[in-house]
């Protein structure tokens, strides 16, 4: 059965769609509180970054796909005028025409082209020259013009959790992680079984990735937990809570959509459905690269990766399988699954 997927659910940066959904309906009352996600140059935590030609993104007509760039930062520990690398990055597709919304989670450790920089961590392009280099990375990376870019510190998620009353989830193991070179900060300690989590537990748990699979499973956590933070988003008081939800959010949340832009994306995911999602890059276009001494993730050959995203938005997995041969083909369903252990492992911090 085909399922309506009215909000974008997906990593750190999913809250900010679908809280934007919901504003959507509680009209005039919140339009400022979208528009000041925008905030213009001289507000801007990406204000040192010129904002070159070459990398404005194309303008969204409405008719043709559309692409936004989730980017989601820990900023906690900076110094002013720092800006924290991108930990989650995720895209998603919109197709007005089908109806269609996919989903590609962008691992942060790929080893990329960064325009007009040598190559890097893909999550260092955000901090080279702002949320414009980003999109024009991932972008090219992915074969696909991004319009659109929402970017939130993970502090906006601890509020938002926070604001919400927390939610009540199931967490699949325990999990431990300490360091004592920032003070113990940003410890993780957590119990498998049911429990209740508050902002801070939250991060935590979406944080986590010292285990066998790193950066893999965590993504998948991720999804997962965001999913449950937008259904309680829709529970009927949290919607009449709704502007003081997005009040505590918008310190922590910037974007170069306008209210407009928000509200039309907004209706779109309203009226579209999940047709699919994929790990970039996918497991059979990975290699363990080392650059430096450091870990990093290799792609061996980037046009096969721009062909398996077509293939991918090609494709919708609420449909029947045409035959059992499609359903084993390498890209149908959700390409996320983790490959088995290996040296891919990151030594980056949390």
């Amino acid at each position: 059965m085909r399922k309506k997927w009215k909000w974008i659910l997906t990593g750190t940066l999913t809250v900010v769609i679908a809280v934007i959904g919901l504003a959507v309906w509680k009209g005039y009352q919140t339009y400022d509180q979208l528009d000041q996600m925008s905030k213009p140059q001289d507000q801007s935590r990406f204000r040192q970054f010129e904002r070159k030609p070459e990398y404005k993104p194309l303008e969204w007509t409405g008719s043709e796909r559309v692409n936004v760039l989730l980017l989601g930062g820990d900023e906690r520990g900076l110094q002013k005028g720092e800006v924290a690398r991108s930990d989650s990055i995720m895209v998603v597709s919109f197709d007005p025409g089908t109806k269609r919304v996919h989903l590609f989670s962008v691992l942060r450790d790929t080893y990329v082209d960064i325009p007009d920089h040598r190559q890097g961590r893909i999550n260092t392009a955000i901090t080279l020259g702002g949320p414009e280099l980003a999109m024009k990375t991932v972008g090219n990376l992915l074969g696909l013009d991004i319009q659109y870019y929402a970017y939130v510190d993970f502090q906006g998620f601890i509020q938002l959790v926070d604001a919400i009353g927390g939610i009540d989830f199931y967490v699949e193991k325990d999990m431990h992680y300490t360091s004592a070179a920032d003070d113990h900060k940003f410890d993780i300690d957590l119990k498998k079984g049911q429990q209740h989590l508050d902002g801070e537990k939250a991060l935590q748990y979406v944080r986590f990735r010292h285990d066998a699979m790193s950066d893999f499973t965590r993504t998948e956590r991720q999804r997962n937990f965001l999913k449950a933070v937008a259904d309680k988003l829709q529970s009927g008081w949290n919607l009449i809570r709704l502007p003081d939800i997005l009040s505590k959010m918008t310190p922590y949340v910037e974007t170069n959509m306008s209210p407009e832009d928000m509200i039309r994306l907004a209706s779109l995911g309203y009226k579209s459905h999940q047709a699919g999602s994929a790990q970039i890059p996918p497991m059979e276009l990975v290699y363990d690269k080392n650059v430096d001494g450091s870990a990093m993730i290799g792609i061996k050959d980037t046009d096969a990766l721009k062909g398996y995203v077509q293939a991918t938005l090609a494709q919708d997995t609420t449909q029947p399988s045409p035959s059992p041969s499609a359903s084993a083909s390498p890209t149908s369903g959700d390409a996320a699954a983790p490959p088995a252990p290996s040296s891919i492992e990151k030594k980056e911090g949390n």
